[in-house]
């Protein structure tokens, strides 16, 4: 039976259907026995699809990705997939590769991204953030996969507290809007196939072999090379988390499905648990490379739709982040910063 439109609808943590209970550990433990956990990736070849696919072997999980072409060519090198299904925009590729692979959890990684889109990029933006998602619920309902671990953006939720009890959002940008719109497609699988899913409220990630031109990325390069970097004024709040906590919140929700003993859909936010302005995070980085860096703040203005305070979601339950910031730059620098420097 599904759960009620309230309780689906809901953001808050619902401990009688998301906790592990005396149900949901026999469902689990049965599910653990008749068959091994597969996994299906979509986003494999980015960054945070990369070191997912890496954690969830690991973790003992079978892994299989669905890819465009060109990807999926990079993919077969990588040991921790076992297999990889090319996707050209056809509905029928996800049903085969579904009905072939057998997944028992999704995890939705795959989406484009522009910060301000021109007209020429809307219809790449439904058609691999709307249709691509919405063929892949189909592709989970005809296999008979309940289980999807879905990453959102904090970006959803441009006003910093939004009214958590209402299926409300305001979206920073288009790219919000479509992560939003395959949210509502989503419930219709809930109400119709008995899916179960996880929908995560990302924040900015970083670690080692991140080329994305991000903060963290553009202070590793400054150090390195000891150009000046233009930037805002500094006083937005960041809320930054290391990959590999970010990995941990994807087989932590994995889990909370598994055990959910009904369909439905949650939603929650995987912060880094230490916000900081983006003065304070420069701070933080010099501290940890015991260098000064050539910064120039007020050298640019906030961009359009700058989130000056992000949202603050209910909390993934029974995960944590373990990665202190400081921590995490001293590693990162480290790793990639030559010693001579």
């Amino acid at each position: 039976m599904a759960a009620s439109k309230s309780d689906r609808l809901s953001t808050r943590p619902d401990t009688s259907a998301i906790s592990g209970l005396s149900f949901s550990l026999q469902l689990q433990a049965i599910m653990t026995k008749s068959s091994p956990k597969r996994a299906m990736v979509t986003g494999a070849s980015g960054f945070t699809g990369r070191y997912l696919c890496r954690n969830l072997t690991r973790a003992g999980w079978q892994v299989t990705a669905i890819a465009r072409p060109a990807s999926a060519a990079e993919l077969r090198n990588d040991p921790s997939i076992e297999n990889v299904y090319e996707y050209t925009g056809q509905t029928a590729e996800l049903l085969n590769a579904c009905a072939n692979a057998r997944p028992t959890a999704v995890f939705h990684l795959a989406s484009l991204y522009f910060t301000t889109h021109t007209s020429e990029q809307v219809e790449p933006l439904i058609k691999t953030n709307i249709l691509f998602g919405a063929q892949l619920l189909e592709a989970m309902k005809s296999s008979g996969c309940t289980v999807l671990v879905n990453a959102g953006s904090n970006w959803q939720n441009y006003r910093a507290q939004p009214p958590f009890d209402e299926p409300e959002f305001c979206p920073v940008d288009l790219y919000a809007a479509t992560k939003q719109a395959f949210e509502a497609l989503a419930m219709f699988y809930v109400e119709t196939a008995g899916l179960r899913c996880i929908n995560l409220r990302l924040f900015d990630s970083y670690g080692a072999g991140d080329t994305r031109r991000k903060v963290v990325r553009l202070l590793l390069d400054t150090l390195r090379t000891g150009q000046p970097l233009g930037m805002s004024p500094g006083d937005q709040i960041l809320d930054l988390i290391h990959i590999d906590d970010m990995c941990r919140s994807f087989l932590h929700a994995a889990q909370l499905a598994f055990e959910q003993p009904q369909p439905g859909a949650a939603i929650y936010s995987v912060s880094g648990g230490q916000r900081r302005s983006l003065r304070e995070v420069v701070a933080t980085f010099e501290e940890a490379a015991a260098h000064k860096l050539p910064v120039e703040f007020g050298a640019r203005p906030h961009r359009y739709r700058e989130v000056m305070n992000p949202w603050e979601g209910p909390p993934l339950p029974g995960w944590t982040p373990q990665i202190k910031l400081l921590e995490g730059f001293r590693s990162l620098i480290a790793e990639e910063i030559p010693r001579a420097l």
